[in-house]
């Protein structure tokens, strides 16, 4: 759906405190996205004391708490199989909205997704994310690619979990062992990017660019690279907006 800015956040084993917690699936508990409907771009969320709100086109907001309680199913991201509890109150919900069958589910904390064995330091895990913790970009990378446009976009188009100011272009692109307030983090791949990052955040409606700009000189072994994938090392601290980040 669509992201939050926020002013601070705790990062914990599974990356950002909530970050990708809940997920929607299909009926047969397959993951779905903005790559399939671009219009799930189009619900908004705020975050409260005790969860979010989601506010879609002009309908009453729906509330959702952090966390639930309740019989565990089987649900798939990608290649992954892993437990999680659904919330039919929302799930009618989000159906209602959709005009198709969907299911809203939670990831509790038992449930334990590992990242891929070929970047893991100890064993690290991940939320219903795409496969890692965090996604690091330099402002600078934005502004390069946004020299290169006929219409400037945002750098929600590439839903990053943390932006750094100052560098060059595609510095993160080299980045390993990095703090930001004392906590050690390592990055490990560069992220490849898909349709998702054609989506116009606000409006949900899709475009050729920048996907096509890019594809013109960032691209590795046929994929498309902009930012990239982070393990958080330590946890259970928090980053906020001004941070520094320290290169180790």
């Amino acid at each position: 759906m669509g992201g939050i800015a926020l002013n601070q956040s705790k990062i914990e084993e599974r990356g950002l405190q909530y970050d990708r917690r809940w997920m929607l699936c299909n009926e047969q508990n397959q993951f779905i996205s903005q790559r399939e409907f671009n219009e799930l771009a189009l619900f908004k969320l705020q975050l409260f004391v005790n969860g979010f709100a989601v506010q879609y086109k002009n309908e009453l907001a729906f509330e959702i708490p952090f966390s639930i309680e309740g019989r565990t199913e089987k649900v798939k991201v990608w290649d992954d199989e892993c437990k999680a509890i659904e919330y039919k109150k929302a799930s009618e919900w989000f159906s209602k909205m959709l005009n198709f069958t969907c299911k809203l589910f939670y990831m509790p904390n038992e449930t334990k997704r590992n990242i891929d064995d070929r970047f893991s330091v100890n064993n690290e895990i991940t939320s219903f994310s795409d496969g890692f913790p965090v996604l690091i970009i330099g402002q600078e990378s934005l502004n390069d690619l946004n020299n290169k446009l006929a219409e400037k976009i945002a750098i929600n188009r590439f839903r990053p979990n943390i932006v750094f100011r100052g560098g060059n272009a595609f510095d993160e692109d080299n980045f390993e062992d990095f703090s930001i307030n004392n906590m050690q983090f390592k990055g490990v791949k560069l992220c490849s990017r898909c349709i998702m990052i054609t989506i116009n955040q606000t409006t949900g409606i899709t475009s050729a660019e920048p996907l096509k700009t890019l594809a013109t000189y960032r691209t590795v072994n046929n994929n498309v690279m902009f930012g990239k994938n982070v393990i958080a090392l330590q946890t259970n601290g928090f980053v906020q907006v001004n941070d520094e980040l320290k290169l180790l």
